[in-house]
C-alpha cells in the first residue's frame, strides 16, 4: 500500500450517498476503496447499480460482517439508514477505527432528544460524547485528529451555513427564525415509496413533515451552541420535484441597524478563506443548478429595511455538500490531506 493511501470501507454502498462517496473517493489519490457493504445487493458489482461508475466494476456488494469487515480499512464511511448505524459505528470507533457516520444517530448530544425525535432509544451514550459534529466551517479547529464524525444533515447544513456569521455577531433575534426548505427526492433515500413516485412527484411541490422534520432538533441544537442561549425554530421542509439539489430561505428579525452592503461584508468577512463557500454578489440569490454535483454552498442575502429582517438564501447538493461531499471533506481534515482533495471539480452527475 502507499504509505500516503488509507484503505476505505462504505457501509450501506447501495443508496444515493454511497454512490456519491464511490463517484469522489473515485478520484481521491490517497483513498483507497478496499470494502463496500449492502445487504440487499450482496454478490452484485458496484456497476449493477451506479453504471456510471465503469471505473468500479471490480469492487463487489458484501453484507455488512464488523468483524470481517475490521482488517479491511482504516476509516469507514457509514451511510446507512437512521437507527442501523449505532451499533456498527460503536463497534468500530471502539476498535480503533476512524469512522465517518452520514446518518443521524451520532448528530444529537442529548440521548432523550433523540429518542423523541426518531422513536427509539441510543444504545450508546457514551460514544456520542466522542463524536465531532462535522460541519467543517463551524467545527474546523474540532475536525482534524478526531475519530468520530457526525456528518451533519442536509437541511442543517443548508441552513446553518446561511445563518453562522449573523449569529456569531449578534445581528439578528434567534427566538424567532423562520425557516423554509426545499429538497429533491434523492434526499429522502432510495426507496420504493409511491409518496415518491415519478406520477406523485412530478409537476408538484408541497411541504411535508411540517412542525415534525427530524432535522429540526439538529439544527437547533447547533444554533444553541452558536448563539450561546437556547433557540427554537420554524423549520418547514418542501419536496421539489428534481433528483438532487437543496435550496433554504431563512429569516430573522434583525437586531441592529444595519446595510445590505454591511451584512455583506460581514459574510465575506467569515467566508473570505472557505473554499467551498461562495457568497453571492449583491442582489443575486443561489439557484440550485449552479451548485450540482459540488461541494458548494452559495449564499445570498437581502436585508429588508422595511420589515428589519434579514432573508439569507443558501443553495447545496443535498447529496454532495449535504452528505458525501462534505463526509470526504471530514475525511480529508481528518487524515492530514488537502480539504479540498477530490472536491473541486465540477461534475456530470447523474
Amino acid at each position: 500500500m502507499n504509505p500516503e493511501e488509507i484503505r476505505i470501507a462504505i457501509c450501506g454502498a447501495s443508496g444515493y450517498t454511497g454512490g456519491e462517496l464511490l463517484r469522489i473517493l473515485g478520484k481521491h489519490p490517497h483513498a483507497r476503496i478496499t470494502a463496500v457493504t449492502s445487504e440487499r445487493s450482496a454478490g452484485k458489482p458496484v456497476t449493477d447499480l451506479f453504471p456510471h461508475l465503469h471505473g468500479r466494476g471490480a469492487l463487489v456488494f458484501e453484507p455488512l460482517d464488523k468483524q470481517v469487515l475490521l482488517d479491511k480499512a482504516d476509516l469507514f464511511f457509514m451511510a446507512l439508514p437512521h437507527g442501523a448505524s449505532q451499533e456498527a459505528v460503536n463497534f468500530l470507533h471502539s476498535n480503533g477505527k476512524k469512522v465517518i457516520d452520514l446518518s443521524a444517530d451520532y448528530r444529537l448530544k442529548n440521548p432523550d432528544a433523540y429518542r423523541r425525535w426518531y422513536k427509539h432509544a441510543h444504545a450508546f451514550p457514551e460514544t456520542i460524547k466522542r463524536a465531532v459534529y462535522g460541519l467543517v466551517e463551524i467545527n474546523r479547529d474540532k475536525i482534524p485528529g478526531a475519530t468520530l464524525i457526525a456528518n451533519p444533515g442536509c437541511y442543517p447544513t443548508s441552513i446553518l451555513l446561511a445563518l453562522y456569521p449573523a449569529v456569531k455577531r449578534g445581528l439578528i433575534d434567534t427566538t424567532h427564525i423562520v425557516i423554509n426548505s426545499a429538497s429533491g427526492v434523492s434526499g429522502a433515500g432510495r426507496k420504493a415509496e409511491t409518496y415518491y413516485s415519478f406520477c406523485e412527484i412530478h409537476d408538484s411541490f408541497r411541504a411535508y413533515a411540517v412542525t415534525s422534520h427530524r432535522h429540526t432538533p439538529e439544527i437547533e441544537q447547533e444554533l444553541s451552541i452558536m448563539a450561546g442561549c437556547d433557540t427554537a425554530v420554524n423549520f418547514t421542509p418542501h419536496l421539489l420535484p428534481v433528483n438532487r439539489g437543496m435550496l433554504s430561505t431563512v429569516c430573522a428579525p434583525l437586531l441592529k441597524n444595519i446595510s445590505q452592503q454591511e451584512m455583506l461584508d460581514v459574510y465575506r468577512e467569515f467566508y473570505d478563506k472557505e473554499p467551498f463557500i461562495n457568497v453571492l454578489r449583491d442582489g443575486v440569490f443561489p439557484d440550485i443548478r449552479n451548485v450540482r454535483g459540488t461541494n458548494r454552498c452559495d449564499l445570498g442575502l437581502a436585508v429588508n429595511e422595511r420589515t428589519k429582517s434579514l432573508i439569507l438564501v443558501s443553495a447545496v447538493d443535498n447529496l454532495v455538500k449535504g452528505a458525501s461531499g462534505q463526509a470526504v471533506q471530514n475525511m480529508n481534515l481528518m487524515c492530514g490531506f488537502e480539504e479540498t482533495e477530490a472536491l473541486t471539480d465540477i461534475a456530470i452527475v447523474p
